[in-house]
């Protein structure tokens, strides 16, 4: 395979509430943003994807992006057997400076014959970032259980609403001891955990559109934003002020 046929970049502007339709790509795609934080649905999970964060979606693999803010958008589409550490599954990893500026380059590329020496070289140096990037834990899973699935999907949407696990055993009229057992079946986590992991993840949201850490802090029970900061560095692996970042 030629380093210049390896990988190929797009460069998209996007506003706020704007949606990419579902579709799917013969390439493996690496969905990253200068600024703004994305939303990707894939296979019953969303993904949240921060700025300084990306997320690998591997060839074939269908996948809807709902975008939060003003999202700034460069996708690289590679070859599958393209020469990177990149996966068969999804997952977010932490972006680098260099992998920035990186694929900023790359999308930025003219094409010229000149270009082309500098495209082969952007793209080893890209393979190279790739595999060192880290994971970050960014998903929320959504179960196949069709009336529960419906339940978290609303919830996603609106992750202020009433929520104990009581109210949405009334509404999915069994008992609350069935609906954890249902919980834990699905999922692999008590509804508690996943209510905790998608308000975490979801108050990026919230960060993004310009939101304090403060008044993020409030909302989720902490008394001053170094605590929830602490808190929310040491499941996600990086601090709440990452998401603000233009």
């Amino acid at each position: 395979m030629n380093a210049h046929t390896a990988l190929a970049a797009l460069a998209g502007n996007y506003a706020h509430g704007d949606i990419v339709a579902a579709h799917r790509h013969a390439e493996g795609q690496l969905v990253y943003a200068i600024n703004g934080v994305m939303l990707v649905s894939v296979a019953g999970t969303t993904w949240v994807v921060p700025s300084g964060h990306a997320l690998w979606v591997p060839s074939g693999v269908e996948h809807q992006i709902r975008m939060t803010g003003e999202v700034r958008m460069r996708t690289l589409l590679i070859t599958p057997g393209a020469p990177c550490a990149l996966t068969g599954e999804c997952h977010v990893i932490k972006v680098s400076p260099l992998l920035r500026e990186l694929i900023v380059a790359a999308a930025d590329e003219s094409d010229s014959e000149s270009a082309l020496v500098r495209h082969i070289q952007i793209v080893a140096l890209i393979f190279s970032e790739l595999g060192r990037a880290p994971r970050v834990l960014a998903h929320v899973p959504l179960p196949d259980e069709p009336r529960l699935k419906s339940l978290c999907a609303d919830f996603i949407d609106n992750p202020s609403q009433e929520s104990k696990l009581e109210s949405w055993a009334v509404k999915l009229n069994m008992s609350s001891r069935t609906l954890a057992r249902l919980f834990q079946k699905e999922l692999g986590m008590s509804y508690g955990e996943w209510r905790k992991r998608t308000r975490l993840l979801l108050c990026i949201q919230r960060l993004a559109c310009g939101v304090s850490i403060l008044e993020v802090a409030l909302e989720h029970g902490y008394q001053s934003p170094s605590a929830f900061s602490a808190m929310f560095k040491r499941t996600m692996g990086y601090t709440p002020s990452t998401c603000r970042q233009a």
